[in-house]
């Protein structure tokens, strides 16, 4: 049970725009550290740090295999964490303590170059890595335990997009900016990982503080081994399937992203345009996830996530007609991409929390944190072969690379190779996942009548000193797990 949960009738009461505040702009700090080093390590690297570029991407490619490992692990602990503020703040408080050093560490490299430089942001790169699992898997957990409300959820995921949005914006602009500012070279990139790294602890501290009036999570006596956790994300039909729907178009996503100065440059013939079309994809996050929040109270949520899905995929076809002649055409559409990627975002989010409610309904047993740690961990793997699978694209129609971000005439064959990358790929990607979303099959009235039982069910007693499930280091025995 939840103590604070409901208003005293039996009804779960609404948490308060300050909690929602609270909670929503943890995901201003993940941003950042999802965007930035996707648009500056790799450049970092091979132009300032003289690292082969072969080198340089298994750099960044590595610590998202390590967050195939780490963040499920992350997910099992937190479950399994005791304290009087709840089961995940001890872990928020612990990521914005870390995360922000190791940001500006990242970026302020000592006089090395080559395959030292690269060994130095390797380790420090994970030890990120590791303090950004520390802090997102609880927090992504989180609304699962903030609320019963069906709709509530939407609200707060809402607000957490929209504060998503913010921080891509920032990681999008404001850090190249301060780059410049700081003079363009190792010095500016040490000055602007000390800024963002500022960022980054402010507002992170925000989300843990902003959090401390959400409902406590009592300990339960039930829980599971780590492998058993895994395997219940497994089977859990619907989890499983709105999981490999996002997953999916995380990879489409990854891509468009990835070839956006692509597009720029040899599409539209001005390099100038990639802000621009940056800001055309994020920023209507900010003016339409009010009205997603709105379509998916009075449609649903995978009816909303249907219909985002679609103009998403649409959107990308229609790029195939965009040229440096039609730039207002090219924004337009971007624009109306980037309002339905948010909804792309947000209804998974929302609908996550109810295929956990529905495993806690049918086992008793609270396996929040694992479940967004498998998906946290599918998450990073989608984004990271996006941009995979568009370098494969451009290496199989021959584009030729460039240095120091000159531009050249590139064959016939590329410049599609880029259309394929940036808008077809995506599209169809994104379409195809409606396959995998068809099955899933959990319905609001569900979801409503578990959020009734939990408000029906009595209060557990306090655990003894000695009940093992009071120890957070002695998992508890699992009646699931008996031969």
């Amino acid at each position: 049970m939840r103590r604070g949960a409901t208003d005293g009738s039996g009804r779960h009461g609404r948490l308060g725009r300050g909690t929602y505040i609270g909670y929503g702009i943890g995901s201003v700090g993940t941003g950042i550290f999802t965007t930035v080093p996707g648009l500056l390590l790799l450049t970092f690297m091979v132009r300032q740090l003289a690292v082969p570029p072969a080198v340089a991407g298994l750099v960044i490619l590595m610590p998202r295999l390590w967050d195939m490992v780490s963040d499920p692990l992350a997910g099992s602990l937190s479950d399994r964490t005791r304290t009087r503020i709840g089961p995940r703040r001890p872990w928020l408080l612990a990521g914005a303590l870390t995360l922000p050093i190791a940001f500006a560490l990242l970026f302020r490299v000592p006089e090395l170059s080559g395959t030292e430089a690269a060994l130095y942001v390797l380790v420090v790169y994970l030890i990120g890595a590791t303090a950004f699992t520390v802090f997102q898997v609880p927090y992504v957990a989180l609304p699962a335990e903030m609320t019963e409300d069906y709709d509530e959820r939407t609200t707060i995921l809402a607000y957490r997009i929209a504060c998503l949005t913010v921080g891509i914006l920032i990681a999008g602009a404001a850090a190249p900016q301060v780059l410049e500012a700081g003079g363009g070279d190792r010095d500016g990139y040490a000055l602007m990982g000390l800024v963002i790294g500022v960022v980054l602890f402010v507002v992170l501290i925000g989300a843990f503080v902003g959090t401390r009036r959400i409902p406590v999570v009592e300990p339960t006596r039930s829980t599971a081994p780590f492998r058993e956790q895994l395997r219940a994300a497994a089977e859990n039909r619907a989890f499983f399937w709105l999981l490999g729907s996002f997953v999916v178009q995380a990879l489409g996503v990854g891509a468009m992203l990835a070839g956006v100065d692509f597009f720029a440059a040899y599409i539209l013939e001005d390099t100038s345009q990639t802000a621009i079309l940056f800001a055309c994809l994020v920023a209507p996050a900010l003016v339409t996830m009010p009205l997603w929040a709105w379509v998916g109270h009075r449609l649903g949520k995978k009816t909303g996530y249907i219909i985002c899905i679609v103009i998403f995929g649409l959107g990308g076809f229609a790029l195939l007609a965009a040229a440096p002649d039609r730039l207002v055409y090219t924004y337009v559409v971007v624009f109306l991409m980037g309002s339905a990627y948010a909804g792309t975002q947000m209804f998974p989010l929302a609908m996550l929390p109810d295929t956990i409610a529905a495993h806690t309904h049918r086992t008793g047993l609270r396996r929040a944190g694992s479940y967004t740690g498998v998906w946290t961990a599918g998450e990073k793997v989608g984004f990271a072969l996006g941009p995979a699978v568009l370098a494969g694209v451009l290496a199989l129609t021959g584009f030729v690379e460039t240095e120091g971000g000159a531009i050249v005439d590139q064959p016939p064959a590329a410049l599609l190779g880029i259309m394929v990358g940036f808008a077809i790929i995506p599209a169809l990607v994104v379409l195809a996942s409606l396959l995998l979303l068809r099955r899933y099959d959990l319905d609001e009235a569900t979801v409503r009548a578990f959020a009734e039982d939990v408000t029906r069910a009595p209060v557990s007693p306090p655990l003894a000193a000695g009940d093992p499930a009071a120890n957070p280091l002695i998992p508890p025995p699992d009646p699931d797990d008996r031969p």
